[in-house]
């Protein structure tokens, strides 16, 4: 079997990719994610994750490479990693009562192939007072996700739908995808 690389330091992504329950192993990537002028949010998640596969790719040019990314949408504004507390808050409150699509992308690059594909994951927010995002976010500290609010956890208490062909994208690897990609690459999850 070919060497599988994942191209993140996401626990989130490794965890998720640890389901497929291939051998793989994780690599910083090292991609400046600052979106292009204009960029939409669409664009860049797909030109991110297919970047950071390639990054990788390019080290070990006969493995398999994942790259993946997500971006947050609101109303076409791209929503990301809020870092702090305050920052997190602030998000929260924009969101409360809207619609958000998080787009997730990922990447296979390996010999022969460099395929993206793209899931898309509709979230409404619920309305949500001070009160609850502070509870929130002094209970989850989601300051490492797009959209600060962990679906996995506790930031279903947010959220009145979620709309996806791929459960798993929303948390940041759309593993329906993933596999297809892979299959593609030539690595079959279930042999």
């Amino acid at each position: 079997m070919p060497q599988l690389i994942l191209a993140s330091t996401s626990r989130y992504r490794q965890e998720l990719l640890a389901r497929l329950r291939l051998p793989f192993e994780a690599m910083a990537p090292e991609v400046d994610e600052t979106a292009l002028p204009g960029e939409a949010p669409a664009a860049l998640a797909e030109r991110l994750a297919l970047a950071k596969a390639r990054v990788v790719a390019a080290r070990f040019p006969g493995a398999i490479v994942i790259g993946s990314d997500q971006v947050a949408d609101l109303a076409g504004e791209a929503i990301g990693k809020p870092g702090t507390h305050e920052a997190a808050a602030a998000q929260l409150r924009r969101m409360s009562g809207r619609e958000v699509v998080f787009q997730t992308a990922v990447a296979v690059v390996a010999p022969g192939i460099a395929a993206i594909e793209r899931a898309e994951v509709r979230v409404r927010f619920r309305e949500l007072s001070d009160a609850a995002i502070e509870a929130y976010l002094r209970a989850d500290q989601p300051y490492d996700c797009a959209g600060s609010a962990k679906v996995e956890s506790l930031g279903i208490a947010l959220l009145e739908a979620v709309a996806s062909d791929d459960p798993t994208a929303l948390v940041g690897l759309p593993l329906i995808r993933t596999c297809a990609l892979l299959r593609r690459a030539g690595l079959e999850p279930l042999a």
